[in-house]
């Protein structure tokens, strides 16, 4: 997990996913775009999607190595995601049109991670 190393001078450009919460540099973010939600968020070589689709606010960390097996990744909805450093709660909202792409194109469910929402059962 050493491409999860953030030296501690970095960690004041730490932001977080407003959709998987993974935590990354916003330098990572530019070069490399999400790895769990590149597809649809397009946030690589993107400045005003990554600011718009990521917050620098969010509370908690998770270190995951293995998320199938993880029961802290199934209770936070991460069990599908690659393995990283995730937040448990990220401030924000995503843009409505970027919000309207994910739900209507993708077909996948919006879920906000700063806690505003909850998941039926």
């Amino acid at each position: 997990m050493s491409e999860s190393f953030v030296a501690p001078g970095q960690q004041r450009y730490l932001r977080a996913c407003m959709v998987c919460s993974i935590v990354m540099t916003f330098a990572r973010f530019r070069d490399e775009g999400c790895p769990n939600c590149e597809e649809f968020l397009h946030l690589q070589g993107s400045q005003d999607q990554i600011e718009s689709c990521t917050s620098q606010v969010f509370e908690g960390l998770i270190s995951l190595a293995n998320p199938a097996r993880s029961w802290v990744a199934k209770w936070q909805r991460l069990d599908t995601y690659v393995r990283g450093v995730y937040a448990t709660k990220v401030s924000g909202q995503l843009p409505d049109d970027v919000r309207s792409t994910i739900e209507e194109e993708y077909r996948i469910q919006y879920i906000p991670r700063d806690g505003s929402a909850t998941e039926a059962d």
